[in-house]
């Protein structure tokens, strides 16, 4: 196995909080596949979640060579630990690639934040 891109990214809570503000609805269904949104708003207070969701889509971002869509990356619970999850273009892609993602993820106060591992798997 060998590490083909590492990409990072943090978000500021109170940022997302003011965008949650003023448009939670469209924040929402532009950004997030149905089951992030369940499990955020699962929460009592889904802005970390969100937040660090928002940051795992801009850290694959930076690890892929092209733009692809917010709804075509998505994180999914692996049993205890965030995955990501590919609509299936980019999956085949990564596959062809034999690329694979690693995830992760933290938030606390302020910030919330994303690590990417891009890997290519031997045959």
């Amino acid at each position: 196995m060998s590490i083909v891109a590492i990409g990072t990214d943090i978000v500021e809570l109170e940022r997302l909080r003011r965008v949650w503000a003023r448009h939670a609805a469209r924040f929402l269904q532009r950004h997030f596949v149905s089951s992030e949104i369940a499990y955020c708003l699962a929460r009592a207070d889904p802005i970390p979640s969100l937040a660090v969701r928002f940051a795992a889509k801009e850290a694959f971002q930076k690890c892929w060579p092209e733009s692809f869509g917010w709804l075509e990356v998505w994180v999914e619970m692996q049993g205890p630990k965030p995955g990501l999850g590919f609509a299936p273009e980019l999956r085949a892609r990564l596959e062809e690639g034999r690329l694979r993602a690693h995830l992760s993820l933290s938030h606390e106060k302020h910030y919330a934040l994303a690590m990417v591992v891009l890997e290519r798997v031997e045959a």
